[in-house]
């Protein structure tokens, strides 16, 4: 039997989890054990009886920061049975998460993730608990729980036995380095639009290549960043 894979996530907003992650393929996978979501309430470890986590930044400026203190009692609760999972923490000034990583992670015991909110987090807690910061790209949100649900969904699906076929996550935007090819199916004719010859043919070998050659062409227009390392990458 597969150990089931852990989360924990230390979040001001509890409630908010699983949310979505509750249902469909996801939840069904929680239900059945395959894995695990705990939240740790980060208010819980203040110290005042207004139960503080955050104060104003050094320096000036607007906003708050969530204080070093309460987040470092927070993590220590988290690691108390859950020692050596990867600590990490959504921010919109992390290193783009990639379903590299994503797969790195799934494939692990699981993880922690810490929801940033507010102005940030303070940047010690960061450095001395060395907190891995992933971002899901250049937005800003208004907390890191919607970025962290979306961590867990890429996670979650990659786990043995949550999707349906074993083979369903290998064609996918960014697991070859490209985006995804377009998908069709029927009717055939919709609208006065026809699905591709090709897609039609029963020629296997036409159809791989007419994948390969429209997921190389969505890559190169839509996203430069991705063509330039896969060219690099394959010649």
């Amino acid at each position: 039997m597969n150990q089931t894979w852990r989360s924990k996530v230390l979040t001001l907003f509890p409630e908010m989890f699983p949310g979505p992650l509750g249902v469909s393929l996801a939840g069904q996978a929680l239900k059945d054990g395959l894995w695990s979501c705990e939240t740790l309430n980060i208010r819980d470890h203040a110290t005042d009886k207004h139960r503080t986590v955050d104060d104003a930044p050094f320096g000036g400026g607007p906003g708050m920061v969530m204080r070093p203190d309460v987040l470092d009692a927070a993590l220590d609760a988290a690691l108390e049975d859950a020692a050596g999972l990867p600590l990490l923490i959504t921010s919109a000034r992390g290193v783009a998460l990639t379903q590299a990583r994503v797969r790195d992670l799934a494939e692990g015991p699981g993880l922690i993730v810490l929801c940033g909110r507010y102005e940030g987090v303070d940047q010690r807690v960061i450095e001395a608990r060395g907190l891995e910061e992933v971002s899901l790209g250049d937005v800003v949100l208004s907390g890191g729980e919607p970025a962290a649900l979306a961590l867990l969904d890429a996670c979650v699906r990659l786990l043995p036995g949550v999707m349906g076929k074993e083979g369903s996550g290998i064609e996918e935007s960014f697991e070859s380095g490209l985006l995804e090819y377009p998908h069709y199916t029927r009717p055939q004719v919709w609208q006065g639009r026809a699905v591709p010859d090709v897609l039609v043919s029963g020629h296997h070998e036409n159809i791989r290549r007419w994948r390969t050659d429209e997921a190389e062409a969505a890559t190169r227009s839509r996203r430069p960043d991705l063509w330039e390392r896969y060219v690099a990458k394959n010649g």
